[in-house]
């Protein structure tokens, strides 16, 4: 074999994969403010609050039964909370590390564990207003639920994923200094004063305020060079 032909054998091809860093850089930017914006819609648009009487939601679900099933679609799009939290914990992650990695796991896992064990947009109370289910056996049904260890877990999880790890990530995206620090207090003082808001109207006015700083991660994002977001694909 001469030696032009063993070199050539021994030439290796080397591809570059396309550069998909803008892509996802850009996509998480969108999703960030979603969540909060669509749940804080929720809660304005709703007429009764968050923890009434499982009877006071029957009545109010049968008097304007359109109304709550526009409701179940603006809570879909409350799964993309994780992504946006791992946004937010993303472009804190080199100037707040240890907040931005303590932040995320305690959102992250904490918002995760929610989505799995607990009930998902059809509640029993929608259930029992458009089925004409006996209200007194599904209010019964509801409290056995709610005293399942699984359920309580899962509740206690989402409370400080979206109290404690949202706190965090908003401290983490103000000292970070990646967007105007008022977002990140934005976020940290929307996600933590949630559960203690009074009434729907305050609470889904703090999930907006939530949304805004959520909305900081995607100024970060936008204003993120490919270079700076993640490190460029590998040559294989």
């Amino acid at each position: 074999m001469s030696e032009a032909k063993l070199a050539a054998g021994q030439q290796k091809t080397v591809r570059t994969p396309r550069d998909v860093r803008r892509f996802w850089r850009v996509l998480l930017a969108v999703v960030a403010p979603v969540p909060m914006l669509f749940m804080g819609i929720y809660y304005l648009v709703s007429p009764v609050d968050g923890d009434a009487p499982f009877a006071t939601s029957v009545a109010a679900i049968t008097a304007d039964s359109g109304r709550f099933e526009a409701m179940q679609w603006l809570q879909v799009p409350f799964f993309l909370l994780i992504p946006a939290m791992f946004a937010a914990a993303w472009v804190s992650r080199r100037t707040a590390p240890r907040l931005a990695t303590i932040g995320g796991l305690l959102s992250v896992g904490g918002m995760s564990a929610g989505f799995f064990l607990l009930d998902g947009v059809v509640t029993l109370e929608y259930l029992t207003a458009r089925q004409g289910f006996d209200a007194g056996t599904m209010e019964r049904l509801s409290d056995a639920f709610e005293e399942q260890a699984t359920i309580q877990v899962g509740g206690l999880l989402f409370i400080s994923a979206v109290t404690i790890g949202l706190l965090l990530l908003g401290i983490a995206l103000w000292r970070s200094k990646v967007a105007p620090a008022w977002m990140g207090i934005a976020l940290a003082f929307g996600g933590f004063t949630h559960p203690f808001m009074p009434g729907h109207l305050a609470a889904g006015l703090g999930l907006v305020v939530a949304a805004i700083g959520f909305a900081g991660a995607s100024y970060a994002l936008l204003r993120s060079s490919d270079d700076n977001f993640d490190l460029p694909p590998l040559e294989r």
